[in-house]
């Protein structure tokens, strides 16, 4: 039978933009393309689908972040709206930029390990070093 594969140490080392089995090959070869393989232990990655899920779970956490500091800003300082918009605009944008990668790596690790759409089939795992 399969061992079981770690989904926390799996999400870590996709949010560390990682291969979720072996934690050293680099998990995109572009900016959200994922590799069809690890260059450093040849799990075979192209099966992961990640789709929508990233995008929602960026737009969660960004929210999460962006709307109490706007309210905490506004509640303490109330300044004008251009300000609102100069700060707050690039802030988002930057934000989501820098976390998209990072969760859809962590999609792709919890499909790793969950064995998802293929994964575990080719029957090659890694060991968790």
């Amino acid at each position: 039978m399969f061992e079981v594969r770690s989904w926390q140490q799996a999400s870590l080392r996709g949010f560390n933009c990682k291969c979720p089995a072996c934690g050293r090959g680099r998990l995109f070869g572009r900016y959200l393309k994922v590799v069809d393989q690890c260059a450093a232990c040849g799990e075979e990655l192209h099966y992961q689908r990640a789709d929508d899920a990233p995008p929602y779970l960026t737009i969660v956490v960004v929210a999460h972040i962006i709307v109490p500091m706007l309210l905490v800003v506004e509640k303490v300082w109330k300044p004008a709206l251009w300000l609102d918009l100069a700060i707050f605009l690039p802030l988002t944008a930057i934000l989501t930029l820098v976390l998209l990668p990072m969760l859809k790596g962590v999609v792709v690790g919890l499909q790793w390990a969950n064995r998802m759409h293929g994964f575990g089939l080719s029957g090659s795992f890694h060991s968790d070093q």
